[in-house]
């Protein structure tokens, strides 16, 4: 399964991750948020299936980060929230 056919997920942790904790999401765009506090951290990427999906919640577990919020940011789903009018701001956690 091709990136392109594979869900995108956003992923919002509290705080931030040491480049060791980063390396673990290769593939993943990661962005700290420092306008909250404690900071967090956004991760981005393709998910090829609910194990994967599951299996990246147990990575943050084990880096003792505390999960604040998983969505699935399909292009469907994105476009369904603007014909909606429905002004999310995509760009933080929610």
């Amino acid at each position: 399964m091709s990136d392109k056919t594979q869900p995108l997920y956003r992923i919002c942790v509290r705080g931030r991750l040491s480049q060791t904790g980063a390396a673990w999401f290769e593939g993943f765009t990661l962005t700290v948020d420092e306008t909250t506090r404690p900071p967090q951290t956004r991760l981005e990427g393709p998910v090829m299936d609910q194990a994967a999906l599951h299996g990246l919640i147990s990575r943050i577990r084990d880096l003792g980060l505390t999960l604040i919020s998983v969505q699935c940011i399909d292009e469907r789903r994105m476009t369904l929230e603007v014909h909606n009018e429905n002004l999310v701001d995509e760009n933080k956690c929610e």
